[in-house]
């Protein structure tokens, strides 16, 4: 018979979890397979059923599989609380990594594999403290939603964003989701860490440009051609540097950095910030203003043959309250003679840095950590949580971590020798089990 000081805690758990999702080879290539969602979404259905919670398996395609399950809370009445996780991953080539990218090796501290940040880490927390509060009949103050989803690493079309369109009624009742990329730690001066809570994410538009000409012999003169046409308005796109526009988000989280690291904000020159804060730079500085990238280019079929049409695909981030301005910008730059089309598009979304559910994150990272500084910030890419915010949640990123201060943890994502520190999952496990107690 298994006593209360037998019953395995989330802290016990979490490492093995996070190990054996791992081992799931759930990469997402971008098209209409998803080969081991449905394998991850099982495991997950056999982990809760072990501690008696039923859950239900959703395909929106064939093996393109998520899974959805709720908590009974203390105070049914109150609004509910999402807590979402993805269970696919981007692919990665086991020729360029250290350790074998699905082994899930414990290796220097950390456990090792494709999606050991992004984001089979949280989905990991979530098993293990559910597991544990289920075990011990401890209910959250209200009603919980759990939901593992397919597809976020291409969009989320046939996970969170299929979901939402065809069952919403899974999500009755919740007003706000807690998802990834937020929550991690960075060292500061004074034995400190800041943790950055995302609140706003940048909205995404991936266009296909297509400019058309005429089609002739590579040997003439031939002012009407398509490559050039396109060549040019990539060379345009990719050459633009948009104003900085600093958000309520991003300058709450400068203002706070600079108040860490014992420099003055400029508000003039908001991007000398960056340079206290080091690799996470990349990602900051991503969010004080516009970004277009050019990222694939497509025309002709012979060296002596002029096409008749050439392509090109852009990968556009625009700030939350900043769509217009993008859009209008892009347009002037392509000119007449090249059209866009989305590839994928999403919103930009953001929601403000107050109320119960930010002092409950607060309060369970400083119960783990008194030099716990958090505060918010906008996350340059974009996660599930704009197909939830479609629903009128607040969507908040929080999947606490503890980092040590060499880890470049911003280059884990979508990296090579992806990895997550040990005693990182252990204390995401403490600080989300107490969020569960105030939440």
């Amino acid at each position: 018979m298994i006593t209360v000081a037998q019953v395995p805690t989330a802290e016990d758990e979490v490492v093995q979890l996070c190990q054996e999702l791992i081992r799931i080879d759930t990469s997402n290539p971008g098209d209409h397979s998803g080969p081991g969602e449905r394998e991850a979404a099982e495991y997950v259905k056999a982990r809760l059923e072990e501690v008696g919670l039923e859950s239900q398996i959703f395909e929106s395609h064939p093996g393109r599989a998520s899974l959805v399950a709720r908590i009974e809370g203390e105070d049914p009445g109150r609004d509910a609380l999402l807590l979402h996780g993805h269970l696919d991953v981007v692919p990665a080539r086991k020729e360029d990594w250290t350790r074998d990218p699905f082994g899930g090796e414990i290796a220097d501290g950390c456990v090792w594999g494709r999606g050991a940040v992004d984001m089979k880490d949280m989905d990991a927390m979530i098993l293990a403290v559910v597991r544990q509060r289920l075990r011990e009949g401890r209910k959250p103050p209200r009603d919980v939603v759990l939901a593992f989803l397919a597809d976020e690493e291409a969009g989320g079309k046939w996970g969170a964003q299929w979901l939402v369109k065809e069952h919403p009624e899974l999500f009755e009742g919740c007003t706000e989701a807690v998802g990834e990329v937020g929550g991690f730690s960075l060292t500061v001066p004074g034995d400190k860490r800041m943790y950055l809570i995302e609140t706003a994410e940048k909205g995404i538009a991936w266009m296909q440009l297509t400019a058309q000409g005429t089609a002739g012999h590579g040997s003439m003169v031939h002012p009407d051609n398509a490559v050039t046409a396109l060549a040019a308005a990539v060379a345009r796109l990719g050459s633009h540097e948009f104003p900085v526009r600093l958000t309520k988000t991003v300058r709450a989280f400068l203002e706070r950095a600079c108040m860490a690291y014992g420099v003055e904000f400029d508000p003039e020159r908001p991007e000398r910030a960056l340079e206290e804060i080091g690799p996470l730079a990349r990602m900051i500085g991503a969010t004080l203003k516009n970004t277009l990238n050019p990222t694939r280019l497509d025309a002709g079929y012979k060296t002596n043959v002029i096409p008749q049409g050439a392509t090109a695909q852009v990968d556009g981030r625009f700030l939350p309250g900043h769509e217009e301005e993008f859009f209008a910008t892009v347009d002037e730059l392509l000119g007449p003679d090249v059209k866009r089309d989305f590839v994928h598009y999403d919103w930009a979304v953001e929601t403000d840095y107050e109320g119960a559910l930010v002092a409950a994150m607060e309060a369970a990272l400083i119960s783990e950590d008194p030099g716990a500084l958090p505060v918010p910030y906008c996350l340059s890419g974009g996660t599930d949580a704009k197909a939830f915010a479609h629903l009128g949640m607040r969507c908040f990123g929080f999947a606490p971590l503890r980092l040590p201060p060499e880890l470049d943890f911003s280059g884990m994502f979508h990296g090579i020798d992806e990895r997550v520190p040990v005693d990182g999952l252990r204390f995401g496990a403490r600080v989300l089990d107490h969020f569960l107690d105030r939440a």
